[in-house]
């Protein structure tokens, strides 16, 4: 073949290429869409739905414990299973049985209604969305993290993920409303349990359509390579700057998860909120992320990302003391909303930032899958000691809850303190042997890994890392 047909060939190709992620990427915002909305109809009101079935504070917390942990358990065993299956499959077939497996949420439902099994079903309500769902959804979710980081030009992911993000969040935030004006209807007219049955059978549709759109995204060829696997603990051993900041946001989730679980139980069971106020309520915090997180990015391109990182850490603290001293709708909304709203805007665009490209494309999975699985051992352990100290302590001088929040906001100050004299902004990570750098910007990781999940938080409607589920 001469070399002007090998150049016409080649360049037939890339522009084959081209157009295949140019068409991905529109069917990936269908695909995010559809799939916001089954979240938020359906993991959103995971709180509710569990107090709804007879839960009390510990179940919350036992559930968001073992949300956190099985998820990156299902994160590492997904990157392992990129060696043998495309991240297409992976993907799609996790989506599947995600949406499939909201049918046993409807017929628990069902179960209370008939006033069967009535003890036993919030524990099974926790073993599929503390265990099954999670570990499901973290085996397919790092393929995808993979999967869509390929499909991005690396000039236009910033402004890929920024638009994504935006209008994927505004879907979340409308369906949210949407979803809480559903349960406040049927709630007024007796029929709470059927409100949560028309919103999970929602999720289905809609979860079911973003699986439809899955299959209609272009997928490169890619297999991890088995020389590219490291274990958990080479990755634990190295603490080297990034190894720091993994155990940062590690002990920074144990103390937040002290308290956030608990908003939400103590809107609906302390201040009796209606489902309608709790979701405006909850909303809020998004709303004003939303408003802050350009401001946030513009701050970060000025003076760095360490400055933010700091800002987002001591903010966060202040929150859980203001849920103790404020009890309107209004003052939740103006106050504790903004706070956090601006507090997430710094931490997550500062984390994400950070975060720059923490590994080869070969090495990618298994590094984001053992930071999820230290930040995933901070949920447990905070989440578990929460809903115990919450459900069960015996404190005389206070509420057990406001304890719990009081707990929290020390611990979060303690670890900001420690750990984050002990960063450094734009030191690269690397693994001997391992070929591990951070050269070039990942920002799969802000849309998927860091945004969800520190978001997800401090707001209960959103549940999930980059809910999530």
């Amino acid at each position: 073949m001469s070399d002007d047909k090998k150049g016409s060939v080649v360049s037939e190709e890339s522009s084959y290429l081209k157009h295949s992620k140019e068409h991905a990427l529109r069917a990936s915002m269908k695909e995010g869409c559809t799939q916001s909305i089954g979240v938020n109809m359906s993991s959103g009101f995971l709180t509710p739905l569990l107090l709804a079935l007879g839960g009390n504070s510990f179940h919350v917390g036992l559930l968001n414990a073992l949300n956190g942990l099985a998820d990156p358990a299902g994160e590492i065993s997904g990157s392992k299973l990129m060696q043998k299956v495309s991240r297409k499959k992976l993907w799609t077939d996790a989506k599947l049985w995600i949406a499939l497996l909201q049918i046993p949420i409807i017929a628990l439902i069902y179960l209370f209604w008939k006033g069967m099994f009535i003890s036993a079903l919030p524990w099974v309500m926790i073993g599929l969305w503390g265990v099954i769902i999670p570990f499901i959804y973290g085996a397919g979710y790092v393929s995808w993290l993979s999967w869509l980081g390929d499909l991005v030009p690396s000039e236009k992911k910033g402004k890929f993920f920024a638009s994504r993000n935006r209008v994927i969040g505004l879907v979340g935030l409308l369906t949210f409303l949407a979803g809480g004006l559903i349960l406040d209807l049927f709630k007024t007219r007796g029929y709470v349990l059927l409100g949560f049955t028309a919103l999970f059978a929602f999720a289905i549709i809609f979860r079911l359509a973003s699986v439809y759109y899955t299959t209609k995204i272009f997928n490169p060829y890619f297999r991890v390579k088995k020389d590219s696997y490291f274990s958990f603990m080479s990755f634990v051993k190295r603490y080297d700057n990034y190894g720091k900041f993994a155990f940062f946001q590690a002990f920074f989730f144990f103390a937040i998860m002290l308290s956030a679980p608990f908003f939400a139980v103590r809107m609906l069971d302390e201040l009796n909120f209606g489902y309608i106020t709790y979701t405006i309520v909850s909303l809020s915090s998004t709303l004003f992320y939303l408003l802050f997180a350009p401001f946030a990015g513009k701050f970060s391109d000025k003076y760095g990302n360490l400055k933010l990182i700091y800002f987002g850490s001591f903010l966060f603290p202040i929150i859980p003391i203001l849920w103790m001293l404020l009890d309107t709708p209004m003052t939740l909304i103006l106050i504790p909303g903004l706070v956090s709203g601006l507090a997430n805007a710094a931490f997550v665009i500062g984390t994400t930032d950070f975060s720059y490209n923490a590994a080869s494309p070969q090495k990618r999975g298994f590094c984001f899958a053992y930071t999820a699985l230290l930040v995933g051992f901070g949920t447990l352990l905070g989440s578990f000691i929460g809903g115990w100290i919450v459900e069960y302590s015996n404190v005389s001088f206070m509420s057990p809850m406001f304890f719990a929040f009081l707990i929290s906001s020390s611990m979060m100050v303690i670890v900001a303190i420690y750990f984050l004299p002990k960063l450094k902004e734009g030191d690269n990570v690397r693994f001997d042997g391992l070929h591990f750098d951070a050269s070039k910007p990942i920002k799969t990781f802000n849309a998927a890994v860091i945004w969800i999940r520190q978001l997800s938080h401090w707001q209960p409607h959103i549940f999930n890392k980059q809910g999530k589920k």
